[in-house]
């Protein structure tokens, strides 16, 4: 399905402040990018660099006052994820370089801290595909979604204490326990589709048989139609804005739609 899907950003800044945006998706494996941009209002020079993943970001420094950043994308994506029940867990020696910092806990995901379940959740299951989708249907069982029951500060071992959260939570816990039985795992943020209520939205990708799968706790079913914006560690890895400085966000408006829909699925902050 062709989508055209976007976010709107309004900042307030009390002195010169510099941001760092991840706004601007890239064509990969199940996403064809057609077209993307990005306006900053009143006008203003960005500088765009790639970071250690390969996200493409945007340096801006604004100065004080009310700042308007939109971006929007028209992408082709794939309407299924692959789903692989035969992909195997890959032994550490015969991992890609590039993939092995995904083992490791990293600051929302202490995956040392979480083997105990994560083998009681896979008891008997092969390791490779099939444990990473018990433990994303496990989440999805055992962990209620609910708005205003975590934070920035909340991490994989808070949630799977308290069993409540959102999207980001969700994937954080999924990861932490993948990389506890020496699976990598990374975060994915961007959009979905028919998501409700509508917002940006979180999941993981695991590695397993030759390459990486996408994983969504939240749903009860794998489903496609996402665009991809920025992958990573965890949360602190793929924020789409970090400001410095005195300066505070202060609306965000997201959008979904088919791109022959002219019927516009939003959230505002």
């Amino acid at each position: 399905m062709q989508l055209t899907a976007g976010c709107h950003l309004t900042f307030e800044a009390q002195a010169p402040a510099p941001l760092i945006l991840m706004l601007r998706p890239r064509s990969g494996a199940s996403q064809t990018i057609i077209q993307e941009n990005l306006h900053v209002t009143p006008d203003l020079a960005a500088t765009e660099y790639f970071d250690l993943y390969g996200n493409a970001c945007h340096r801006v420094l604004i100065a004080p006052g009310s700042w308007q950043i939109t971006t929007q994308v028209t992408a082709e994506t794939a309407d299924m994820v692959d789903v692989n029940l035969e992909a195997a867990f890959v032994p550490v020696q015969c991992l890609p370089d590039n993939v092995l910092h995904f083992l490791l806990p990293s600051r929302y995901c202490q995956s040392d801290l979480l083997g105990e379940l994560a083998r009681e959740i896979v008891g008997g299951i092969e390791s490779g595909y099939g444990q990473v989708d018990a433990i994303r249907r496990w989440i999805h069982n055992h962990i209620d979604y609910r708005y205003d029951t975590s934070d920035a500060s909340t991490s994989a071992i808070d949630t799977e204490q308290t069993r409540q959260g959102v999207c980001r939570d969700f994937v954080h816990l999924g990861m932490a326990l993948c990389r506890s039985l020496t699976i990598p795992a990374r975060m994915v943020v961007g959009y979905l589709y028919q998501l409700d209520p509508m917002d940006l939205h979180a999941w993981f990708e695991a590695f397993v048989g030759d390459r990486w799968y996408s994983f969504d706790p939240t749903q009860p079913e794998p489903r496609g139609n996402r665009i991809a914006i920025a992958y990573g560690r965890d949360a602190a890895d793929v924020a789409l804005a970090n400001q410095f400085g005195l300066v505070t966000l202060t609306e965000m408006q997201v959008w979904v739609q088919a791109a022959n829909d002219s019927t516009e699925l939003t959230k505002s902050l």
